[in-house]
């Protein structure tokens, strides 16, 4: 196993690979709805035989294939960065974690890079029928995409469905459908595509109200919004209800993103839920310098009890409860954790010095120690504890997780009805007339992608400092490679992808501008 490596190639890896899911992620969720809100606008067509919807379809489908182009480039920079610059997690995860990142490629993104072809260029060259479903296939596929580098995440959040195996160092899958139905997996997987369906949905509203507050194509416009407002006012509704779902599991199996999130320092029963608040910059306590007082909260009183359990009694530790151990409530403190983690890389390592020696005997009888019930259970399960230097290293960036989840609420909610009065206003025919709401959509748009990037801030940062819950820290999981190294290709991608990003704007606002009447066909 790697030791402990500089901190400043710690920062620079994570920032880099920040940078790139940051950029991947503009592409991403509009990608996923959207080509859901083509199928359907491709189905009425289909239904009705309507040439306008066949316009509307063309046009949207232009807008998709800028976007997907762009997103595919970055997508794959993150995956190569897995083996340049995350080595060890590579190695220590490799036989799990490729699997699904296997099948995304083989089977999902095969499927959706086949079909599009039929979707972009098979117009008048096969049958209406066969046409709709290449569009069909094309967001199951992208969508597919999605699930399974999701189920490698959520494993990463929530490890399952796995044996370490102590002669190669590698967690090893041996039960499939562990990962696969994981209740983090599936939670993430669920929040994360109906937001993608709501950034979407709101992304064609905008655009359409843009065309109306200019005049033009203003029946293109009305109609855009109708679909797209059902289909993000039903989006919204699971996003609320997944999000909750989710929200349950960072419960149940990552308390102490749980307690950050929440400002949550000492345990109680049935513990408030803070709906706004601004924290200070002062220390609530000297020993912990993370822990910062509010200013002022705004407070839910049992709310976050019930929210977590559907209990208004239910204990939820705190974050000084994870550091210094709760007996009452059985918390083992986070020192012991790390003795004990210590232990397990210990008997790791004199297992793998055994063998090295020839010494058969103690080898077999520190593997079978290494394996049995009692260790795995009491040691192993705190393996990556070992590597980490402090107690408080197990404690979040509170501000970050704090504000990026009240930021994805409050913007969640808002979202809500924003879809209910365009659909209401768009169906009664009095859109037109209700100006500032069709500047709001546009104000609207960027705010989806604050939203989005708000919960993946609190999904990645929030399990800080873990790369594989509980058993590989960030620290540990990185490639022995020189810094300077590091920070040459950040700038290089922070460049190349802004460009790419600036790009993608301009040839998207040339299409728009030419709208679907000169555009579509």
């Amino acid at each position: 196993m790697n030791e402990l490596l500089d901190l400043s190639l710690v920062d620079w890896s994570r920032a880099q690979f920040a940078l790139t899911a940051m950029y991947h992620w503009l592409f991403v969720p509009l990608t996923l709805g959207i080509t859901f809100i083509l199928a359907i606008m491709e189905t009425i067509y289909v239904k009705t035989g309507n040439p306008e919807w066949k316009k509307i379809t063309k046009f949207w489908m232009k807008v998709f294939g800028i976007n997907f182009a762009i997103g595919v480039a970055t997508g794959i920079i993150l995956e190569f960065e897995f083996g340049t610059n995350w080595s060890t997690y590579s190695w220590f995860v490799g036989d799990i974690f490729g699997a699904p990142l296997a099948i995304e490629g083989i089977m999902a993104f095969f499927m959706e890079s086949t079909f599009i072809a039929v979707m972009f260029f098979g117009w008048e060259k096969v049958s209406k029928r066969f046409h709709l479903v290449s569009t069909w296939l094309t967001a199951l596929g992208a969508n597919l995409s999605a699930l399974w580098i999701l189920v490698a995440n959520g494993w990463m959040q929530f490890p399952v469905g796995m044996q370490f195996n102590p002669d190669t160092a590698r967690n090893e899958m041996v039960n499939f459908w562990d990962v696969f139905l994981s209740p983090v997996a599936t939670s993430k997987f669920l929040h994360t595509i109906f937001s993608g369906f709501e950034l979407a949905s709101i992304f064609v509203i905008g655009i359409s109200a843009w065309y109306i507050l200019k005049k033009r194509e203003v029946i293109f416009a009305r109609k855009s919004i109708l679909v797209s407002a059902v289909f993000g006012l039903i989006s919204s509704v699971f996003v609320i209800g997944f999000g909750h779902f989710s929200t349950q599991q960072v419960a149940y199996h990552q308390p102490m993103k749980l307690a950050a999130m929440e400002g949550l320092y000492q345990g109680k029963n049935g513990p408030g839920l803070i709906a706004m608040g601004v924290l200070s910059t002062k220390q609530s306590d000297p020993e912990y310098k993370q822990l910062k007082n509010f200013l002022f909260r705004v407070e839910i009183p049992r709310g976050l009890s019930l929210l977590a359990y559907f209990n208004t009694t239910q204990f939820m530790p705190g974050i000084k409860d994870l550091l210094n151990g709760n007996s009452e409530h059985n918390i083992l403190s986070a020192p012991e954790k790390i003795v004990r983690g210590k232990e397990a890389i210990q008997l790791l390592k004199d297992y793998k010095m055994a063998l090295d020696n020839g010494n058969a005997d103690e080898a077999t009888q520190l593997r079978a120690k290494f394996m049995s019930d009692d260790f795995q259970k009491n040691y192993f399960k705190y393996f990556g504890y070992g590597y980490l230097k402090s107690p408080t290293d197990l404690i979040p960036s509170i501000p970050m997780v704090f504000y990026s989840f009240r930021i994805m609420v409050m913007l969640g909610t808002y979202f809500v009805f924003f879809f209910l009065f365009a659909f209401l206003w768009v169906t009664r025919g009095t859109l037109d007339k209700k100006k500032w709401f069709l500047r709001l959509a546009i104000i609207t748009m960027p705010l989806a992608y604050i939203a989005s990037m708000s919960g993946w801030t609190l999904a990645e940062v929030g399990r800080q400092p873990w790369v594989i819950q509980d058993l590989l820290p960030t620290v540990a999981a990185v490639s022995h490679i020189d810094a300077s190294a590091v920070q040459v290709t950040f700038w290089l991608f922070a460049f190349v992808f802004t460009l790419l990003l600036i790009a993608e704007v301009k040839i998207m606002a040339k299409q728009i501008k030419i709208g679907p009447k000169d555009g579509g066909h």
